[in-house]
């Protein structure tokens, strides 16, 4: 027991060395403050894009099993119905202006992970690089988003059966959001991060901090149907206790992307040693001749 826990330890060490030092909660803080403002137009524009795919009739359709199935404690049923239909009557001027506020979520992952990857000194244009490379995704987005759609007539029919039936639901949820999640953080910690771990290493974690992200986002849809009273601190404004159980749901959402992102690197760099144990040896002494 006590060679594993010691292994698990050294293991946790190893994937958490990239941002070791520096303020992971700030970091991840940052992204947030980006995502907020990033969050709906990027919505907007894949929902738009789909139903120029399939037709806004059909989105309407799929979406409105999200509707009914989603817990009203805190409106999000409502939420999700008007952002849908916003989504859906957008004009291509302002899918345009939707743009730019949409890219500043890559300028927001972009300058989180290059604080976490110590990226070369040549390192420019830092938050403009981060909104051209996270662009691409959009291209994808109305296939990633149509997934989901045609999986949500099964999912929220067995939910709303209930017993192993409902488990069963929830289950298929969570495999659909996990299959889309994954190319799309892939992309995320390979080309739109400074640093470019291989793809393997990639895969294996990115398709893990995806599986993550998928549960996460069930135990929101959770949370959200609580009998809480989110109003209780802010002097009985609901709406602002909501908006910020969003936020710090969005936070921590953040928080598990950064550190999907380092164990990424340090997984990485472990097998990039093992593969070149020579070369890493010789740049290694290198350096401590430099620094002597």
């Amino acid at each position: 027991m006590g060679g594993a826990w010691d292994r698990t330890q050294r293991i946790t060490r190893a994937a958490f060395r990239p941002v070791r030092g520096r303020d992971l909660s700030l970091h991840a803080a940052s992204i947030t403050f980006y995502g907020a403002i990033a969050v709906v137009p990027v919505a907007l524009l894949a929902i738009w894009l789909t139903s120029l795919l399939v037709g806004a009739s059909q989105v309407r359709r799929l979406t409105g099993y999200a509707v009914e199935a989603l817990p009203d404690a805190i409106g999000a049923p409502h939420a999700v119905a008007a952002l849908v239909e916003a989504g859906v009557g957008l004009t291509p001027w302002l899918a345009l202006a939707a743009l730019l506020p949409a890219s500043l979520y890559g300028e927001g992952l972009r300058r989180a992970f290059v604080s976490v990857a110590a990226p070369r000194s040549d390192e420019h244009l830092v938050g403009w690089r981060g909104r051209l490379l996270l662009l691409p995704l959009l291209a994808p987005a109305p296939a990633l988003l149509l997934s989901i759609l045609l999986a949500l007539p099964t999912t929220t029919g067995l939910v709303r059966r209930g017993g192993w039936a409902g488990a069963l639901g929830v289950v298929l949820s969570f495999l659909a959001v996990w299959l889309v999640l994954t190319p799309v953080l892939m992309w995320v910690f390979r080309v739109v991060g400074p640093a470019s771990p291989d793809w393997l290493s990639t895969l294996a974690l990115g398709s893990f901090t995806a599986a993550n992200l998928s549960g996460f986002l069930h135990g929101f849809v959770l949370f959200a149907s609580l009998p809480l009273d989110l109003g209780v601190p802010f002097g009985g404004l609901v709406e602002v206790g909501a908006a910020v159980a969003i936020l710090l749901w969005l936070y921590l959402f953040h928080v598990i992307v950064l550190a999907g992102y380092s164990a990424t690197l340090a997984l990485s760099s472990w097998r990039t040693r093992r593969a070149n144990p020579v070369d890493h040896e010789v740049s290694g002494t290198k350096v401590d001749q430099d620094r002597r």
